[in-house]
């Protein structure tokens, strides 16, 4: 898993995937069946260790509150120490080539499922808190979803965590001036 996500699918090579794994060619295809197979295992366990706070920031009870865990969340995924940078499906999508248009679709399908259930979730806590003034669900989600693209691009670029939660910090002034919000989230880093 980490060799994909830190060389996305294609620049994981088969040298790449036999250190990682401590296997041989043969002993990797007959345990694996197929490079394409491998990364389907690695997405989802990188789905099912790494992603959980998604679950956690969806179930906030009010948008900003959403907002604030779901970025803060990836911003510290993205810039883990145990962890490489950036985010998995991002970058192996960024880095397919044309014979591998079916991993990249395949890659833009899993990431984009957050966007509708993000919208729904908004729309639902909007009763007990604001969304944005001038925005409704559908378009904060959007707004959410490409901040959160844009972050692992960052990440994979370089970018250190207290950039990213700057950047988180300067989203979530969209709220200021809406309607008196819950108190922060307490476990969100302190705005510098």
């Amino acid at each position: 898993m980490f060799a994909f996500w830190k060389y996305g699918y294609e620049g994981a090579s088969m040298g790449v995937l036999m250190k990682a794994t401590g296997l041989g060619k043969t002993s990797l295809y007959r345990t694996f069946g197929s490079k394409e197979e491998l990364f389907q295992r690695a997405l989802e366990l990188y789905h099912s260790e790494y992603l959980d706070f998604r679950v956690e920031a969806l179930a906030e009870t009010t948008p900003k509150r959403i907002a604030e865990k779901l970025l803060y969340g990836i911003a510290t995924l993205h810039t883990g120490e145990a962890t490489p940078p950036g985010c998995l499906e991002t970058n192996g999508a960024l880095a397919c080539g044309p014979d591998n248009d079916p991993i990249r679709e395949e890659l833009a399908r899993k990431r984009d499922l957050i966007g509708p259930a993000l919208s729904e979730r908004l729309r639902e806590t909007s009763v007990d808190g604001p969304l944005p003034r001038g925005l409704d669900a559908d378009a904060t989600a959007a707004l959410l979803v490409t901040l959160i693209q844009g972050m692992a691009v960052q990440a994979k670029g370089g970018h250190s965590r207290m950039e990213l939660e700057s950047t988180v910090r300067a989203a979530l002034s969209l709220w200021d001036g809406t309607e008196k919000e819950d108190e922060a989230d307490p476990s969100a880093p302190p705005a510098a």
